[in-house]
């Protein structure tokens, strides 16, 4: 199994184009089979999550046409299969999002349970409960399968604000009959590009950006083309590596409107130095990270929570940039139980961290890491380690970079172009 050697405490200087969102790829790539016409991707990015979401794709029937780069057309004449292979459907956890489109195109689908990151209990039960409330029936719950002889537009209250179950109810309404009002809706910019995308198709969706949406059901969908937006929480992870090694980093064509709050905490809470320029996002040279108290001289707190708020996956990332920081900050990541889990390998480095439990810890900075080895539990915490290897003395190895790969596209030549001391080993 590949792994990481990275040399600590050399300056990263340059310019990075971060990939397409992961999170928009996979539901685009799954909407496909909503239409027996082809479509058009581009700016998709080149990483594992995606790779095994086309060969699920090509097993459904879908043709598949790959230029090597960004852009990949995708032609659903038919359905051949409705069962994927459970062996590729567990490699990632947005294989889920095939759950809608196929009730929807044929009417018929048996999913093994998905799989992603290990980082805590994943429950499908919102993605059940939307389909069900479309008129689809669960055959059995071992393996989740469902059938819908046609399904209807319903009033559906989701019992949480869970994005790919959202996005299973979008792509399952937009082929109902009659009208579905969806909502507690996810609103994060990956559902506004599906449902974008939906609209250019011909679907008629209403209150995008909102918590409530209106689908009114269509017979078909045309084809089409859409351009997926930057990724960003790459783009968060790459504001972490500027804020903890010297230099400065130029982020190219980000979406500012999706940088809101993302900016707002490593600003406001971490103290890292950066600004706008047009789209480009410049994480400047010299920083002196100081954590800001809150009024009173109070412990300020990292957590994340629904869109517009800070995302989960970004957790990780500002937690190494916390160990950089003067100060003391609380992490608290609520979403899921596992995902902290990685700091003992922080704390292995150098790093002071009061696990407090599953979901909160302290950290107290800044502390010298030291160089280590370790191994990437999911693929957010692979990136946190990468972060603290770079602003680490000495030598670090990072061992199961697949977890990373599935999510950051050629990280390592991105990271070398920067001037990072990064070799990828073949074991």
């Amino acid at each position: 199994m590949a792994y990481f050697v990275i040399r600590g405490k050399h300056p990263l200087n340059g310019e990075v184009t971060p990939s397409g969102n992961k999170n928009a790829a996979l539901p685009l790539l799954a909407a496909s089979l909503l239409t027996d016409q082809p479509i058009t991707l581009h700016n998709v990015p080149r990483i594992g999550d995606v790779l095994t979401m086309l060969r699920i794709l090509e097993q459904l029937g879908v043709e598949v046409h790959d230029d090597g780069g960004h852009t990949i057309t995708l032609h659903a004449r038919r359905v051949v299969e409705t069962t994927p292979s459970p062996e590729l459907f567990g490699l990632i956890r947005g294989s889920i999002t095939l759950l809608g489109p196929m009730l929807a195109r044929a009417g018929h689908v048996t999913l093994a349970m998905p799989g992603g990151d290990r980082i805590g209990r994943r429950r499908i039960d919102t993605h059940i409960m939307a389909m069900r409330k479309l008129g689809a029936h669960l055959i059995h719950n071992d393996r989740l399968e469902m059938s819908a002889d046609r399904l209807r537009g319903q009033d559906i209250l989701l019992d949480e604000a869970s994005v790919t179950a959202t996005e299973n109810a979008i792509m399952a309404a937009v082929l109902a009959d009659g009208t579905t009002t969806l909502r507690n809706a996810a609103c994060e910019p990956h559902v506004q590009d599906l449902c974008h995308f939906l609209n250019g198709l011909g679907a008629r969706i209403r209150g995008i950006g909102s918590n409530i949406l209106t689908i009114e059901g269509t017979t078909s969908l045309a084809g089409g083309e859409f351009t997926i937006s930057p990724d960003y929480v790459e783009i968060g992870s790459f504001i972490g590596l500027g804020a903890v090694t010297e230099g400065e980093i130029r982020i190219r064509d980000v979406v500012p409107d999706q940088l809101q709050m993302i900016l707002m905490i490593f600003q406001d809470r971490l103290g890292v130095r950066l600004h706008l320029e047009g789209t480009d996002l410049i994480v400047e040279d010299g920083q002196d990270l100081t954590i800001q108290p809150d009024l009173g001289g109070v412990i300020p707190k990292i957590e994340d929570a629904p869109w517009p708020a800070f995302p989960a996956d970004l957790i990780s990332i500002a937690l190494a940039v916390a160990t950089q920081a003067k100060g003391t900050v609380l992490v608290h990541e609520k979403m899921f139980e596992s995902r902290l889990y990685f700091v003992d390998h922080l704390i292995s480095m150098g790093a002071q961290i009061i696990q407090c439990d599953p979901h909160r810890c302290v950290v107290i900075g800044p502390n010298q890491l030291h160089g280590t080895s370790m191994s990437s539990p999911d693929i957010r915490a692979g990136m946190a380690l990468l972060i603290a290897a770079l602003c680490a003395e000495g030598e670090s190895t990072i061992g199961n970079i697949g977890q990373i790969d599935r999510g950051y596209e050629r990280i390592d030549q991105k990271l070398q172009a920067l001037g990072a001391r990064l070799t990828r080993v073949a074991d």
